[in-house]
Order: C-alpha cells, then sequence, then structure tokens
C-alpha cells in the first residue's frame, strides 16, 4: 500500500484539503485534486512552460515541483485572471494581438507575464521577449505574444497616469 500526505493547499485564493502520495508533482495536484485543470501537462520536464503558476507571486513550473512542497504558500492558476466574468488585461490583449491559436501553451504564458508584469510594469521589450522565449509554443511565433504584453505595460502606464 502506498503511503500518502494529508495537507492543505491554498489555490487562487481557495483552501484544498489534498490526500497524495509525496511524489506526486503540484501539476497534478493542482489538475486532479483541486479540479482546475486550467494549467497544462507538457513536457513534464520543465522545459516547455505550459504548466507555468504562481507560486507566492513568482512564476514556477509546477510540474517540478513536488505538491507537498507547495504548502503554506499561495498558488495562483489561470482561472484566478479574470474576475466576475471580465477577462484581465492580458487576457484580453491576447485575444485582441492574436497572440494565441491552438491555445495549449497559453495558460503558462498568461501566468509567465501575469508574475513579471506584477514584478516590474515597466518591462521593455528585450525584457519581454527574453519572458517569452522561456516557454514553448508551437503555433503563434511569439510576435502576437510580445505585441500583446507591450500593449498591456502601455495600458498600464495609461492608468497609472491618470490615477
Amino acid at each position: 500500500m502506498t503511503e500518502t500526505v494529508n495537507f492543505d493547499l491554498t489555490v487562487n485564493g481557495k483552501a484544498y484539503s489534498c490526500d497524495v502520495e509525496p511524489r506526486k508533482t503540484l501539476v497534478d495536484t493542482i489538475r486532479e485534486d483541486c479540479g482546475l485543470t486550467g494549467t497544462h501537462i507538457g513536457c513534464e520536464h520543465g522545459v516547455c512552460g505550459s504548466c507555468t503558476v504562481l507560486l507566492d507571486g513568482k512564476p514556477i513550473r509546477s510540474c517540478l515541483m513536488f505538491a507537498v512542497q507547495a504548502q503554506g504558500k499561495e498558488i495562483r492558476t489561470v482561472e484566478s485572471l479574470s474576475e466576475d466574468g471580465e477577462l484581465s488585461l492580458l487576457q484580453q490583449a491576447f485575444m485582441e494581438h492574436h497572440a494565441l491559436q491552438c491555445g495549449f501553451c497559453t495558460p503558462g504564458f498568461l501566468m509567465l507575464l501575469t508574475g513579471a508584469l506584477e514584478d516590474n510594469p515597466e518591462l521593455t521589450e528585450e525584457e519581454i521577449v527574453s519572458l517569452v522565449s522561456s516557454n514553448l509554443c508551437r503555433c503563434t511565433g511569439y510576435r502576437g505574444i510580445v505585441n500583446a504584453t507591450r500593449s498591456v505595460v502601455e495600458q498600464m502606464r495609461v492608468i497609472e497616469v491618470t490615477r
């Protein structure tokens, strides 16, 4: 019989009681035990970025972390981005700039860039290009993703000026 560990995870502000094997990854736990399937499983080696979530505000590859390591941390998934049915600025920009095609990699990009924009709302194009090069996309060619992110930086500047 396989030993399991019972612990609580906080995902998108909600507490989940989990009873999993100690070796179960965070991405599998988010999807299977929390029922949040927006985070995708890609390469399972930390290369593609499809499983990117925010852990205490920082982007991480959830396929490389055991779920038990996230106890006591705040996890945010792509499901946290829209509020009251309204898309976030970044989600809206992805639509407007055709930054997605098949959509498989999109949740990972959204979480990577959300974390980066929250950390530095004045990202330069060079920084954006460097960031998006850490995730893999087979469809878009990345230009739409860069343009969408640049437009959010510009929108955030306008919002800040009008405050």
